[in-house]
């Protein structure tokens, strides 16, 4: 059987509205069980349902014991998340803090 699972990139699409939630989802559920790095540099728009999805999913990592790094950020991504409070980088620095 094969070793640890490496690192795995994801980059998010530029609109992350109510339909690209579901989808979201099913590519980090297919990611699990490996680290992994969300690249929002490309995001344009951004929901909060696929915030909702983003913040299971730091929480899933979390628990797996797995990395769930955000970066780049672009800055569309970023003022969304400051307009509905919501601050990866408090969520994620509890993780590595574990």
């Amino acid at each position: 059987m094969a070793g640890k699972k490496s690192e795995q990139s994801l980059k998010l699409a530029a609109v992350l509205d109510l339909n690209a939630a579901s989808v979201l989802h099913g590519k980090l559920q297919s990611l699990r069980g490996s680290d992994i790095t969300v690249d929002a540099s490309a995001v344009e728009r951004c929901g909060t349902q696929c915030v909702q999805v983003l913040v299971a999913g730091a929480k899933a990592w979390e628990a797996d014991k797995k990395t769930f790094t955000i970066g780049p950020m672009s800055g569309a991504f970023e003022q969304t998340m400051q307009l509905i409070g919501v601050n990866f980088e408090q969520i994620l620095s509890k993780e590595i803090a574990q």
